[in-house]
């Protein structure tokens, strides 16, 4: 099935059914009296997110969903039948907004979560609810209110813990197929990758998170060079990034640094609050490096780059430090859950014992091939 992440699409409420204005005329019954029911309300159009869905294809080309009108109020005191709601499926992670503000009208990030797009319009008064002593024969009635109408922009966010970023064959691909149960398309030439690719890691049997890898990008993406920016959307709902570099390019011209500082760039323009989140450098293709330089190599790209932060350099091919890496990961992982629902630290999430995390050594970087 073809991935699309991003759709625009139309939707009306049912308006509500008039009420009328009816009089009761039986035989032997002079002043039968106002007898005009109320119209019925119109359809609703809900959501819904469902987790068998992975894509926003059913909407690229569906655009208008439209539910339908209230009955007319009737005489005899018969209201009119209200209209049968609408409800939309869309896969875990669609964010949906309003085209023309921008404003959220819905953010579904859990299974069988329901909100409502638009709402139909309340039924009309007959003139039955008019009578009074002062007025016997009512002839006022109400129509029906007009259903909401919206035009909304939907945008699928992939729900992962971990996403993967860094340029066009840099080994995200190969590293997500060595750790997880994913397995994209992997060749040896850019842009290998069109859409995201997700994969569930397990590291023990009640201890599991999942991974994203998204499109490569490369300098100027914000002006749409490659794939642009237009899949960075999924790693907004991460809570870590792994800045994968290729440590011995095939190029002998490229310079694994420039390229790391043009990523960093470009994550930047996209967004700052992306670009602020918790970032790891993970070094890939130590394969191809002589093990007696590997680790010289990985402290020249540390110091060049400047880079304070948590390193680890692997070999996605031959699953070299990776182990240690999904590990210090679930440690992460489970730091960021306890922190966020102290409530539950009492549940075992993974290791206990703070003193295996990377307070002990950020700069961990197993270089054994």
């Amino acid at each position: 099935m073809k991935f699309i992440d991003e759709a625009k699409i139309d939707v009306e409420a049912g308006d509500g059914g008039n009420g009328i204005a009816s009089f009761r005329r039986e035989k032997f019954i002079p002043f039968g009296g106002p007898d005009g029911g109320d119209g019925g309300r119109g359809g609703d159009i809900f959501v819904i997110a469902d987790c068998n869905i992975n894509t926003l294809i059913d909407y690229r080309y569906a655009r208008l969903h439209r539910a339908k009108k209230g009955e007319h109020g009737r005489g005899s005191d018969c209201y009119g039948k209200g209209a049968d709601d609408i409800t939309l499926r869309m896969p875990v992670g669609t964010l949906i907004t309003e085209l023309d503000s921008g404003d959220v009208v819905a953010d579904l990030t859990e299974h069988g979560q329901v909100a409502l797009l638009a709402k139909g319009g309340k039924g009309g008064l007959g003139n039955i609810h008019f009578k009074s002593s002062t007025n016997r024969s009512p002839r006022q009635q109400t129509d029906g209110e007009a259903g909401q109408q919206r035009q909304l922009k939907l945008e699928l966010k992939v729900l992962a813990d971990v996403g993967l970023l860094g340029m066009p064959n840099g080994g995200k691909s190969t590293f997500i197929t060595a750790v997880s149960n994913a397995r994209p398309k992997i060749a040896d030439y850019p842009f290998t990758t069109l859409h995201p690719n997700l994969g569930v890691v397990r590291v023990g049997p009640e201890r599991s998170f999942v991974i994203a890898d998204v499109p490569g990008l490369i300098e100027g993406a914000a002006e749409g060079a490659g794939l642009g920016h237009q899949f960075l959307r999924h790693l907004q709902r991460t809570g870590l990034l792994l800045h994968i570099v290729d440590l011995a390019p095939f190029d002998e011209g490229v310079d694994p640094v420039a390229e790391a500082r043009a990523i960093v760039g470009e994550l930047e323009k996209y967004d700052a609050d992306l670009a602020a989140k918790p970032r790891w450098l993970v070094l890939n293709k130590l394969d191809m490096i002589d093990e007696a330089d590997a680790a010289e190599r990985v402290a020249a790209f540390v110091e060049r780059f400047g880079w304070r932060g948590p390193v680890f350099a692997i070999s996605a091919l031959t699953r070299a430090g990776c182990e240690p890496l999904i590990q210090a990961i679930e440690r992460h992982l489970s730091a960021q859950r306890r922190a966020l629902h102290p409530e539950d630290a009492h549940a075992t999430h993974g290791p206990s014992d703070d003193a295996r995390g990377l307070a002990d050594d950020p700069r961990f970087a197993p270089v054994a091939g």
